[in-house]
């Protein structure tokens, strides 16, 4: 990374696991994260109404936010929930990123997130910009609705 102000959550540590891995390397890094996307809760998987589409994914992946509530302003945690098909290991490997990274995290950090995160995870060469636009489209989503919620 250059100058960027660092990024908030476990995100920084992402992006510095991805900048480390050798470029032939990241696909794999990007499919582990995939691997490791929590299942959905029962309560969500018995009502996905409750999830929000992310039509910017060219996979159908659906996300719902929960904000804890916390004594101070800004100071409330989030908890990310997807749903992204098996067959969809990119994208399921964004969600992955972005539930490792913000899940747990304060209302105020996943906020403080920089729309060209996806941009840091030094893998432009690796996916499409549809691809990127979509992981784009998560973050705008959870931001959003951490806004609403928080």
């Amino acid at each position: 990374m250059s100058e960027q102000e660092s990024l908030p959550g476990g995100l920084q540590e992402i992006a510095e696991d991805f900048a480390a891995t050798p470029a032939a390397q990241r696909l794999e890094l990007l499919l582990e994260f995939s691997d490791e996307l929590p299942e959905l809760p029962q309560r969500l998987q018995d009502d996905p109404d409750l999830l929000e589409p992310v039509p910017e994914c060219q996979s159908p992946i659906f996300v719902l936010v929960e904000v804890e509530p916390g004594a101070e302003a800004g100071g409330g945690t989030v908890h990310l929930f997807f749903s992204a098909p098996p067959e969809a290991p990119t994208t399921r490997g964004f969600a992955g990123i972005l539930s490792e990274g913000l899940d747990g995290h304060s209302v105020a950090e996943v906020l403080r997130v920089p729309a060209d995160m996806p941009l840091r995870l030094s893998i432009t060469d690796l996916v499409s910009p549809l691809r990127l636009n979509g992981m784009s489209g998560m973050l705008a989503r959870i931001q959003r609705q951490v806004r609403e919620k928080a």
